[in-house]
């Protein structure tokens, strides 16, 4: 599935308050979408080599209006390995990834 979303919150220990108004924000569209398992928020922390690490925020294509509102950047869908759901139906991770996690 094309058309993701990403977002770099920056160090992670110091997003807390960005990342409760972001899933505050995505919570409040989830409620009224239709498409629940099509519509997921994930996180990861990378580091890409440095010593402290940045939280990433994923978001589905469905996700296109949260996406927007915060400011996120189109990107390739992420490799499911070492994300969470943050925000999102379980069935989220068969429909967004279809293929063996593992």
């Amino acid at each position: 599935m094309n058309g993701w979303f990403s977002k770099n919150l920056g160090d992670a220990m110091l997003v807390d308050d960005s990342l409760a108004d972001i899933e505050r924000q995505f919570l409040a569209a989830y409620a009224k979408a239709d498409n629940l398992a099509e519509m997921a928020l994930f996180s990861r922390h990378e580091s890409e080599g440095r010593l402290h690490c940045d939280l990433m925020l994923y978001l589905s294509p469905a996700s296109f209006v949260v996406a927007d509102e915060i400011g996120a950047k189109p990107c390739n869908r992420p490799s499911s390995n070492s994300l969470a759901l943050r925000v999102g139906s379980e069935d989220s991770w068969r429909v967004l990834f279809p293929e063996p996690r593992g």
